[in-house]
């Protein structure tokens, strides 16, 4: 490693780590035929990259990444004198069109910066996916987004996504993620987080434990989807590995990441196991065949299972449905 190591994006500083090919699951299934539920989001967004929008050849390479979203950033990972020539590049990018499947989105420059209104009206005009905008505290920034979006005349299909990166925008969580039609996804930023909080960054995250569940509370009663914040060391994959599996345990949909090393556990770890996936085929044949033989109880696997049990079982094999249709090939046009 240079000695200049420590001012580049980790995408730059970790060129050597090869990038696994995307696997198609073993369980192809189908979706149930139920009413999809308010808190499901059944959009994969299992591992979503930034790239810095400074590196031209990065967001080239992101065409080829089996990450289900990705950041194209405008903010941290570009400098100052850099800001405009980045702009310029990733609305481009953006507008483009040119990333297949992956849910694309643009993070603009915070609130009060020189450079926020200019990014705004950039990314209204590329139409990415949604816009990523750090900083957000209060409910009045994410109506501001969205006024700024539609004077820019951003399309409707534009999403805005906040990031929760202070204790004022925790403490606030509900009433941040309530506050706009747009408003589609939470966005933890754990290292802006950590830094306010002056806590120390752990394995297990103890310190941020509180932070997270007030989070997940706020998207789950409005919801919204939630991404787990970043992991810093891009070598520590087994590191990595375990705070997935902890987003996970916790209810997080995906993980934001720095590095394509990471996707590949990433996507693995939130994605539902082949056990998962039996399971819940069982639950709900289960509970079927039981209403079918005017029975109030069904069990599987020696357990009693009711509605809600369902309710989770449909979630999981929507998951499975929209990650398995990513990999399938597309039909060719008539004639081709």
């Amino acid at each position: 490693m240079q000695d200049d190591d420590a001012t580049q994006h980790p995408y730059e500083q970790c060129q050597e780590y090869p990038v696994p090919d995307a696997t198609p699951l073993s369980h192809p299934l189908p979706l149930p035929d139920a009413t999809p539920l308010p808190h499901a989001n059944p959009r994969p967004r299992r591992s979503v990259l930034y790239m810095p929008g400074a590196n031209e050849r990065a967001l080239e390479k992101a065409k080829s990444l089996p990450a289900d979203a990705l950041i194209l950033d405008l903010e941290d990972a570009v400098a100052p004198d850099a800001k405009a020539a980045a702009r310029e590049r990733v609305a481009a990018a953006a507008a483009s069109r040119g990333y297949g499947h992956r849910e694309v989105t643009i993070r603009v420059n915070g609130p009060g910066t020189p450079w926020h209104a200019d990014d705004l009206r950039a990314a209204a005009e590329a139409g990415p996916d949604a816009v990523v905008v750090p900083k957000v505290d209060s409910a009045e920034t994410v109506r501001a987004v969205e006024r700024a979006l539609e004077a820019a005349g951003a399309p409707d299909r534009t999403a805005v996504w906040a990031m929760l990166e202070t204790p004022r925008a925790l403490l606030d969580a509900r009433t941040v993620a309530a506050a706009g039609e747009r408003l589609t996804v939470l966005v933890l930023g754990t290292n802006d987080l950590a830094k306010e909080l002056h806590a120390e960054h752990v394995p297990g995250r103890a310190p941020l434990l509180t932070s997270l569940s007030l989070a997940l509370l706020a998207a789950r009663d409005t919801g919204r989807a939630i991404l787990d914040g970043v992991y810093n060391d891009v070598r520590d994959l087994e590191g990595f590995e375990a705070e997935c599996v902890q987003g996970r345990q916790f209810g997080f949909d995906g993980k934001t990441l720095i590095h394509p090393s990471q996707i590949e556990p990433c996507n693995r770890v939130f994605a539902p196991s082949d056990a998962q996936v039996g399971h819940a085929r069982r639950t709900i044949a289960a509970f079927e065949e039981a209403a079918r033989d005017g029975r109030g109880v069904a069990t599987v696997d020696g357990r009693m299972i009711e509605n809600l049990h369902v309710e989770e079982a449909r979630r999981i094999l929507a998951a499975t449905a929209a990650i398995t249709a990513r990999h399938s090939p597309r039909p060719s046009a008539p004639g081709l």
